[in-house]
């Protein structure tokens, strides 16, 4: 036994233990007891909260179920116009769905369906979130109208307090309010820059009282930097290059127009605030019905069952250290969907299931390879060895090829001739995680095993396993089962 593969298998075994402590559920209740002894409590897992400095990682390691296995809420606000000119309504409907969408993330709801529709003067915004349990605080975070406003770095005339000093030494610097909010801007928009780069800008105009009060800000702020905030959130933070008394200003930087695009949606949101309100909320059951989710989850069982019996009358113990490592491989899945998060669906079942079968073709592929190296006359170690080396670029190829269908489906650049909808992405994206991990339980986790807990004797082609002593019984079992060797 090589003293790196026992390295390298005891790592995996403390990377699926971690998994699976991410994997228990969060409530875990314990009742029992011998004799007088009585036991009967349950075990809290405590939030995933990690940090350093600002970066923050937090997880209530919850699954996050969409709307067709868990059910939710179903909103529909409707955006007060009266104060927005016709020509500016259709950008403050976008901007508004913009906001909107921004908030239900903040929220931490993965997968929302926000849209917007419109007939004749009725401007209106569906809202579907799925598992929120306080819908009168989804409702209070989404239906308060945007705050844009304007900040700056501290300066001489406005000295932070000694903890505030603190703060912006081991952090961020922190930014001082100002008189300037989105009600003194008019209008935000993309341009392009002419005079140098051609790269797009963000052009930003001011009315008559916002001019005056620019003008002053920037004055005393040349050099610094300008932070914009949306909902108490940083958008964007330039430097002042000089004073600007025309109300007009530009932000430019390394921006895509699509960037661009985005950020003058999301500074409208708050420079054209559109009261909203809501005139619909009913709760959704889950929209496929609890009998149809049961009996997906039961044929999803049913088959992984058939996979694993299969490996191990077909392969023996190679086969039952391919269905350790698929374990594994489910173990880890569910960790990662849980940190994310990742909302799961149907689609997104269908993907997990249909990447098990994948982790297993790479079982096949590498055993039969092995099989073949065998038969050539090569001893079992350096027919293992050439087995997971010679089959390598078969998976690789077919492997590459689901990635690329499955980024096709993500579509996560928005492009608009790619797919959009959110069923085939959530297949796209549990598929797509499922191959990657597949890749490494498929090559690693049972390369690893082989080498470590699988031992034949070397004078005899075909030899029982030595490595396994206890299990010599099952194994003779299991050859009866394939028709014996």
């Amino acid at each position: 036994m090589y003293k790196k593969p026992r390295k390298l298998f005891l790592s995996l075994i403390g990377l699926a233990l971690v998994a699976l402590i991410i994997d228990l559920p969060g409530e875990l209740p314990i009742r029992g007891g011998i004799g007088p002894l009585r036991i009967d409590t349950v075990i809290r897992r405590p939030l995933l909260n990690l940090g350093v400095g600002q970066l923050r990682f937090r997880r209530d390691l919850t699954i996050h179920q969409g709307l067709d296995l868990k059910g939710g809420t179903h909103l529909v606000f409707e955006a007060d116009m009266s104060g927005i000119e016709e020509k500016d309504r259709e950008d403050a409907l976008r901007s508004s769905e913009e906001i909107i969408s921004r908030r239900v993330d903040l929220y931490g709801i993965a997968e929302p369906l926000i849209q917007t529709a419109n007939n004749k003067d009725q401007y209106r915004i569906i809202v579907e979130l799925a598992g929120v349990a306080n819908t009168k605080q989804a409702i209070d975070l989404i239906g308060k109208t945007a705050q844009l406003d304007f900040r700056e770095e501290p300066g001489e005339n406005n000295q932070p307090s000694a903890t505030e000093s603190l703060e912006a030494e081991t952090s961020i610097i922190k930014y001082q309010p100002t008189n300037l909010t989105g009600k003194d801007l008019a209008r935000a928009q993309v341009q392009f820059d002419q005079s140098q780069t051609g790269k797009p800008v963000v052009a930003l105009s001011f009315t008559a009282e916002g001019k005056d009060k620019f003008s002053q800000i920037t004055s005393r702020n040349v050099g610094k930097r300008l932070a914009i905030f949306l909902d108490e959130s940083p958008l964007t933070a330039p430097t002042v290059q000089e004073e600007i008394t025309s109300g007009n200003a530009v932000i430019t930087g390394d921006f895509t127009l699509e960037e661009a695009k985005n950020l003058a949606i999301q500074l409208n949101a708050g420079a054209l605030p559109v009261p909203i309100k809501v005139i619909e909320q009913r709760s959704v059951g889950a929209t496929l019905g609890q009998d149809s989710v049961v009996k997906s989850l039961e044929a999803g069982a049913i088959g992984l069952t058939i996979v694993i019996f299969f490996m191990a009358a077909t392969y023996g113990w190679l086969g039952v250290i391919a269905d350790a490592a698929l374990l594994v491989y489910g173990i880890i899945t569910l960790a990662i969907y849980k940190l994310v998060p990742i909302t799961v669906t149907l689609p997104g079942l269908t993907g997990f299931i249909l990447s098990v079968g994948m982790a297993v073709d790479a079982n096949i592929l590498i055993f039969e390879r092995m099989k073949e190296e065998e038969r050539s006359g090569k001893k079992w170690r350096a027919a293992m060895e050439l087995g997971f080396g010679r089959a390598w670029d078969s998976i690789k190829d077919a492997n590459t090829a689901t990635l690329l269908t499955c980024f096709v489906l993500l579509n996560p650049f928005e492009w608009t001739f790619l797919p959009t909808s959110g069923m085939a992405r959530g297949f796209a994206l549990t598929l797509g995680i499922g191959v990657l991990i597949s890749l490494f339980t498929g090559i690693v986790v049972t390369r690893t095993f082989l080498r470590v807990l699988y031992e034949r004797d070397e004078t005899k082609q075909g030899g029982e396993p030595r490595g396994i002593q206890w299990s010599a019984k099952i194994g003779r079992i299991l050859a009866k089962i394939r028709g014996g060797r």
